[in-house]
């Protein structure tokens, strides 16, 4: 499958940033595609979920683990599901305008149906997904100046 590499300036702190993206459960709330998250288990450095992807007629649970790290980082190790693997990563950056959002996603899934549905629409679900966590910033924390865009190349 293709990847996704992105880096976004945002008006909000790294730790504002951090926050909402560890916030595991709140996901079907905001973001696309998500019908369900429940957490397994958690401590201060990480996160087992299970989480619930819903695309047209396709419904799939997976698990993962998160590891947090507190303000700077969120790393999602692939457990179980739907897929050949599964890598994600969020990393948070003091920038001078607020912080400087780092944001990589790779993934494959096990059937090639939805390999192919996936494929058809994967740099517009991905940007969906992006978007969500913005707009749920801005609902959150308030209204930040326009976000920058840092071109990353990537792979695929």
């Amino acid at each position: 499958m293709p990847t996704h590499a992105q880096k976004k300036i945002l008006r909000y702190t790294p730790e504002q940033m951090y926050a909402l993206v560890a916030d595991v459960r709140r996901y079907p709330e905001f973001l696309p595609w998500c019908a369900a998250a429940r957490i397994v288990d958690q401590d201060e450095a990480r996160l087992t979920a299970d989480m619930t992807i819903g695309f047209k007629v396709f419904r799939e649970t997976f698990r993962s683990e998160v590891e947090l790290e507190p303000g700077r980082e969120v790393r999602v190790r692939y457990l179980n599901g739907p897929f050949r693997y599964l890598n994600n990563t969020w990393k948070f950056q003091p920038h001078p305008a607020g912080v400087e959002v780092d944001f990589f996603v790779d993934f494959e899934f096990r059937s090639a149906l939805l390999r192919a549905a996936i494929g058809l629409v994967f740099n517009e679900a991905v940007q969906m997904m992006v978007r969500a966590f913005e707009r749920r910033a801005m609902a959150l924390y308030g209204r930040g100046a326009p976000a920058a865009t840092v071109p990353v190349p990537t792979a695929g």
